[in-house]
């Protein structure tokens, strides 16, 4: 099978590692990808936002099947483009997408289904979104409607601080100029994973991640600056209840009003005393869960990402799963997430850590010489496996502390619940 998988990330670095090792795969081309992909597989020059040139190459390849990394790709409609050409993609259309596209959507769409989420406004001016916010208690919870690459979301105990956050939203300075204000939900938050063929979702899996850039959970909200799998959040009952009353009724919800689902859905979740909650939902594998995800994953992803693509999930058994625990460590260069500093050389990132340990690459570029360089704000990912927790745990450090890079930071206490937990 020809593969064409889009992004350039840790999250496409996890994915291109994983198919290289199904027996199915003939030829995989990434797009544009990185100096890690390229050492497993074929790389382009083709940015995830040209949906003629993606589609051109697909053609050129003769790609049996698209693999959709990045989200802003599937809000340019790299889907809808694929079907015009009758090639299978995995990754929902633009309309479906909308379900991490446009935060308004989503909750408007959760009232429409009864699907339990957080009480919310959407507001187009200060005055009105202002109005809202004096009906509620602190924290106050304030969210660009669209994409902001994990930096759209403010929490604020201080009614002034809600208050400039909420006109920066509206000034578009998060891409979109509408804001939507949530309830504060209390509770543990975790990432439920299903893939799904339009008609019928499949679980895949469930991670934990860390929003806040530095220790103890402070800092500014970032893309993701660690995950770890399994999470122990995740009891069987809480899954079940998350499948019965998010998921399945997503997946119906999003058929029945013409936008068939196809590709994975990322529930973002909150454990509340009232059962799961429904935070919001992404559209594409999350990052850096879904590094920790392949790591654990048994099964051949393959058929399972061209059965979602085509509607052949009914013929396949649930995914298998390694008894193991993930863990996954951000390195992202200083500044980061606001002004990273990028150029500054990083050695010994692609040495042998040992067959439990593996580096992704994730905003990396390759200098005249050679060397490994910066090259955006998340930069690597060190991954491990242990047959505890803390065994991935002190694997992924201990591989760190092998790598010289002055211009990084990361966390030290990635994986803290869970460690508490234990």
């Amino acid at each position: 099978m020809n593969i064409l998988l889009i992004g350039s990330g840790g999250r496409e670095h996890a994915l291109a590692w994983k198919i290289r090792q199904s027996t199915l795969l003939k030829r995989l081309v990434v797009a544009p990808g990185n100096p890690g992909i390229a050492r497993v597989a074929e790389t382009r020059d083709v940015s995830p936002t040209d949906v003629t040139g993606l589609v051109a190459l697909a053609r050129e390849i003769k790609a049996d099947l698209v693999v959709v990394g990045p989200e802003s790709s599937l809000e340019v409609g790299i889907a809808d483009l694929l079907a015009q050409s009758g090639i299978p993609c995995f990754g929902p259309t633009a309309q479906a997408a909308q379900l991490e596209t446009s935060k308004a959507f989503t909750k408007e769409f959760c009232s429409r289904w009864e699907i339990p989420t957080a009480g919310y406004g959407v507001f187009d001016t200060a005055e009105a979104a202002f109005a809202y916010l004096s009906q509620l208690k602190p924290p106050y919870v304030i969210k660009a409607d669209g994409l902001a690459a994990g930096k759209g979301v403010a929490i604020s105990d201080d009614r002034k601080d809600a208050e400039a956050e909420i006109e920066a939203r509206l000034a578009g300075r998060y891409g979109s100029s509408r804001v939507v204000i949530e309830e504060f939900m209390r509770g543990e938050e975790a990432s439920l994973f299903a893939l799904c063929d339009g008609e019928r979702a499949v679980l895949f899996g469930g991670a934990q991640d860390h929003k806040r850039a530095f220790d103890g959970d402070t800092g500014p909200n970032t893309g993701g600056m660690g995950a770890y799998s399994p999470a122990p959040v995740f009891t069987p009952e809480l899954v079940a209840a998350a499948e019965a009353d998010i998921v399945q009724p997503t997946v119906r919800g999003m058929a029945e009003e013409g936008a068939p689902y196809r590709g994975v859905l990322y529930a973002g979740l909150m454990s509340t005393d009232q059962g799961p909650k429904l935070v919001e939902y992404n559209a594409r594998f999350g990052d850096p869960e879904c590094q920790v995800l392949m790591l654990r994953l048994r099964s051949d992803i393959v058929p399972y990402l061209h059965a979602a693509a085509t509607g052949g999930l009914a013929r396949l058994g649930p995914p298998t799963w390694r008894a193991e625990s993930a863990i996954c460590v951000v390195l992202a260069a200083r500044g980061y997430p606001d002004s990273p500093i990028p150029g500054s050389v990083i050695r010994g990132a692609e040495q042998d850590f040992g067959s439990d340990v593996v580096v992704f690459h994730a905003g990396t570029a390759r200098k005249h010489d050679g060397a490994l360089a910066a090259a955006g704000g998340r930069v690597l990912n060190i991954c491990a496996l242990g047959t505890t927790f803390e065994a991935a745990r002190e694997k992924a450090y201990a591989a760190i502390a092998k790598i010289d890079w002055p211009g990084g930071f990361y966390r030290s206490d990635i994986g803290w619940r869970a460690a508490g937990r234990a």
